[in-house]
């Protein structure tokens, strides 16, 4: 759609001038600021913060924002519209980071800045950090990942284990995966079903030439993180409590489904949710809808019930 465009010299163009189908909310309930957290990369995260935070200890969420690995900014309209939701209904301290980008930066660069975003919080924690961190509780985090970033939140989880230890005083508590985007060689029966009306498999298939490492396919274990390549390995490591969202009708409904069920075969506690009738980016797309409202219900009672 010329938002990204690779060239046959290996020419990468990324357009600036992008007419936006959504517009960004205005909450005047909830603050918001630009930090630097990675300087050998120059990356960036936006925090939000509830307006009035008076005599409460908030929990923070990371918000991995999707893009296929490929596109996105933490400032789109999408992001942030769905950032400041997060914070005014969970009544907590969003931090959204970039990442690095496919082609320029092929996975696992989005996963190293993913661990690197979540380390930067302990930095804030130990002292002498950012002001907006003095009033929130660092043993009650949560890390939400949106399609691409649902991925980023699995490895996430990986790198950090059971209990995220050596983080200290910062604790992970769970993880969030909406339509996290997987993928595999073999094709499964939501993948085959119709197209979404703002998706496709070839673009599945597009982000993932763009992002894996040269010379991988769609069973690499960045790509598919249940299958034959990465069973064995995933069975031996502990996991916080993940929850998984999926629409009905989404082309990676399948992946989602399969990701869960192979997490409890393996005794991992995961929960599965899929939302009725609804497309990829149904959150992202008007995260103030009625659907988006219980969607946000459910992640909710997934922070109420992990938070100790």
């Amino acid at each position: 759609m010329g938002v990204l465009q690779l060239f046959s010299d290996g020419t990468v163009f990324r357009h600036q001038n992008i007419h936006f189908p959504t517009q960004p909310v205005h909450d005047q309930s909830v603050l918001h600021k630009d930090c630097l957290f990675s300087e050998p990369h120059d990356l960036r995260l936006r925090l939000y913060k509830p307006a009035s935070a008076l005599n409460r200890r908030l929990p923070v969420i990371f918000y991995f924002r999707g893009g296929g690995f490929c596109v996105g900014s933490r400032d789109w309209p999408s992001c942030h519209n769905c950032c400041q939701r997060l914070s005014s209904a969970l009544d907590a301290v969003v931090v959204a980071p970039d990442y690095r980008m496919a082609p320029e930066d092929r996975l696992p660069a989005a996963m190293d800045d993913g661990v690197a975003a979540v380390t930067w919080l302990q930095s804030q924690a130990a002292g002498g950090g950012d002001e907006w961190f003095g009033d929130v509780d660092f043993d009650r985090v949560f890390v939400v990942g949106d399609s691409s970033g649902g991925n980023i939140a699995h490895h996430v989880a990986v790198r950090l284990g059971t209990g995220s230890l050596g983080l200290g005083p910062v604790r992970v508590r769970g993880y969030v995966l909406l339509a996290p985007f997987f993928g595999g060689v073999s094709r499964t029966e939501s993948e085959e079903g119709p197209r979404e009306e703002m998706m496709s498999l070839e673009d599945l298939d597009r982000f993932w030439r763009l992002s894996l490492p040269v010379g991988e396919d769609r069973d690499h274990p960045l790509a598919n993180p249940v299958g034959a390549a990465s069973c064995k390995k995933l069975e031996k490591v502990d996991m916080d409590p993940i929850l998984v969202i999926v629409g009905e009708r989404e082309l990676l409904r399948d992946r989602s489904h399969d990701y869960a069920t192979k997490l409890a075969e393996m005794g991992k506690k995961v929960e599965y949710v899929e939302i009725k009738g609804k497309q990829h980016g149904f959150f992202t797309n008007d995260p103030y809808s009625e659907t988006s409202h219980e969607l946000v219900d459910v992640i909710n009672r997934f922070i109420l019930d992990n938070s100790s």
